[in-house]
């Protein structure tokens, strides 16, 4: 059965290995958070790990056993359920320690959490009774909950036999978590797979149990409201409820960017806040049509959708602005809790690189063999492997985990671009093109820029915790959003939650931009880049993006000066510079527009476009 959270902020997944473990650093203390479940490599090395560090018999699943994948990840979610039960009842019984895991579980609650309010007064009142029957029954495990990208999905083969589609990797996964004694949600990111969705139907702790309570639930991560009500009842049709729409940033967010064409944050929640009464209902008539045709137990009552919001969030006023005006029930803080050893794994190189990095430093890059901007950091000890391995003539991965491997341009059996195979093979072709020397040069950058992110993103968890006799790679790859440029100190898991809810400041500089300001500010740079990228004529479908682009952004300018202009002193206290840095973007966007009309990328409106004698490329 699902409870109610007790703190207003949750731990999104970060990377394969980031937050491979974080239920059982922070569960206990009531606060939610997401485990990766794509990688059962990692997954099974954390287990044995954690087996030893926690005096559990250990005894290894091979991969020579039948769906060895799927198991692994039900024996990890497992293990972990048991360490965070264990914890919670050691929390439990230090009642009356003085300092102890109960007091920091109090004292880290919301000010106006109603429990700290009213344990606060029976300590007060010295009601060691009340006290007791507080820590027995209302304290509150925060969820561990489980994230798949649902396009990681590459088939499996037997020797050269491929498997049927239930081995694929998001659907192991899938099954993983299904077969899983976890009472939490899987949170579904990168799109609509529909042979997944199909899959869950499986599954019947997706469905209604006999008390009409769902022992799995879905959250959905989405950044437009039109995807989330397409995939809603693509769902819903079969007898499946998304419990929560998890709606991300496009830009300002950590890990790969799925950036939206020009659509940004702000009207987006706008859209779910006025939206949301039609989203449940609307749904709830599809979904209750679907559990009937399948005989299952049906509500009445439309279930409660979550919304919640992430992306760039840094400071207690964001989150309360997103609380309060928008009515969101969570908010994901994400890239700050890197510098959090508490909470995340981190290795100590790694660690340093973070704290001391710049705007500068930070940045959308095109390393990810799924070709789609991944943010990234300059120094990264992954990115110097990868540039020495091509000076010593072996550009490219290994490639020993195999879970992006997509491309079919020189083999029918899809291979990574980041493998050593592909790009030796790319670079030949290059060499047969008879290219002048910057031609050649720009394009075999781009080819060794493809990084290896099944190792990079999984190696700082396994050296953080030598969890491995022998690593694939040294090199660590991070995905930290831009908002940790402005975040620049190791912080305790204490320090971190005081800083959310207001009650210390960890952000030292004074020029932060509000997050709203930050992702326009990302997504005009990226406008930037889109321009900068158009070489000859532009094709129809290029025009309409363009034009689809600029309409969105000019809505969400003007969108913001009005929210920020009628908000003012009224729901938050607003950053003394914003109304400045609306006027400031505004003209920088008012200049790529003519530039955009100079290249003759805005040269009619989209409804123009079809009677038009632009050539299709």
């Amino acid at each position: 059965m699902f409870r109610s959270p007790v703190h207003k902020f949750h731990i999104p997944v970060m990377g394969l290995g980031f937050s491979i473990d974080t239920p059982i650093k922070v569960a206990h203390f009531g606060i939610d958070s997401v485990i990766s479940i794509i990688d059962d490599d990692l997954i099974e090395k954390m287990r044995k790990f954690h087996c030893k560090n926690f005096e559990v018999p250990y005894e290894a699943i091979s991969t020579k056993e039948e769906d060895y994948r799927a198991k692994r990840i039900t024996a990890y979610l497992n293990l972990v359920n048991d360490i965070v039960q264990a914890n919670f009842n050691n929390l439990k019984n230090s009642f009356g320690e003085k300092g102890g895991a109960l007091d920091k579980y109090i004292d880290m609650l919301p000010d106006d959490s109603e429990l700290k309010l009213k344990y606060d007064e029976a300590v007060a009142n010295k009601n060691l009774y009340e006290i007791e029957d507080l820590v027995l029954s209302q304290l509150r495990l925060g969820s561990i909950d489980v994230n798949i990208m649902t396009k990681v999905d590459k088939p499996n083969y037997n020797k050269d036999e491929q498997l049927p589609v239930r081995y694929n990797d998001a659907h192991a996964s899938l099954r993983g978590f299904a077969n899983s004694i976890l009472n939490s949600s899987i949170v579904l990111s990168a799109g609509l797979n529909p042979r997944l969705y199909s899959y869950f139907e499986e599954f019947e702790d997706f469905f209604p149990n006999e008390n009409g309570e769902l022992n799995k639930k879905i959250i959905l991560k989405v950044s437009d409201y039109r995807s989330a009500i397409i995939q809603g009842k693509f769902l819903a049709k079969k007898g499946l409820w998304i419990s929560e729409y998890r709606i991300e940033s496009g830009l300002n967010c950590g890990g790969h960017a799925f950036a939206t064409d020009g659509y940004l944050m702000g009207p987006i929640l706008e859209e779910f806040k006025q939206n949301r009464e039609s989203l449940v209902n609307t749904l709830h008539e599809i979904y209750i049509d679907a559990l009937k045709k399948k005989n299952k137990v049906i509500n009445k009552i439309p279930r409660k959708i979550k919304i919640t919001a992430q992306g760039g969030v840094g400071t207690f006023d964001e989150q309360n602005f997103l609380l309060d005006h928008f009515q969101v029930d969570s908010v994901g803080w994400g890239t700050p809790f890197l510098l959090v050893p508490e909470a995340t794994n981190v290795d100590q190189n790694t660690l340093s690189l973070l704290i001391n990095a710049t705007e500068d430093d930070l940045y959308l890059s095109r390393i990810s063999p799924l070709g789609v901007p991944f943010n990234s950091i300059k120094g990264n000890t992954k990115d110097i492997e990868k540039l020495e391995n091509a000076l010593n003539g072996k550009p490219g991965s290994s490639c020993p985990k195999k879970y992006l491997q997509s491309n079919t341009e020189f083999s029918n059996k899809p291979i990574c671009t980041a493998s050593q195979t592909y790009q030796s093979k790319k670079i030949d072709q290059l060499k047969s093109q008879n290219l002048d020397s910057g031609q050649f040069e720009a394009e075999y950058k781009k080819i060794i820029d493809k990084a290896c992110l099944c190792v990079g993103l999984a190696t700082s968890a396994l050296k953080k915790n030598s969890a491995a006799e022998k690593l694939d790679g040294e090199g660590v790859l991070i995905c930290p959003g831009p908002n940790l440029a402005y975040f620049s100190s190791i912080v305790t898991l204490k320090e971190m939650i005081d800083h959310i809810y207001g009650r210390i400041n960890i952000i030292h500089r004074k020029d932060r931009p509000n997050m709203f300001m930050k992702e326009l500010k990302l997504y005009l740079n990226y406008l930037k880049d889109e321009i900068a990228e158009e070489k000859g004529s532009p094709s129809v479908s290029r025009l309409k993006y363009f034009d689809t682009f600029q309409s969105n952004i000019s809505d969400g300018i003007e969108y913001y000066k009005n929210l920020f202009s009628s908000t003012q002193n009224k729901i938050i206290k607003i950053e003394s510079t914003i109304q400045q840095d609306i006027i400031d973007l505004e003209n920088e966007f008012e200049l790529l527009k003519e530039q955009m009309n100079i290249l003759n990328l805005l040269p009619v409106r989209c409804e123009e476009f079809s009677n038009s004698s632009i050539e299709v490329h």
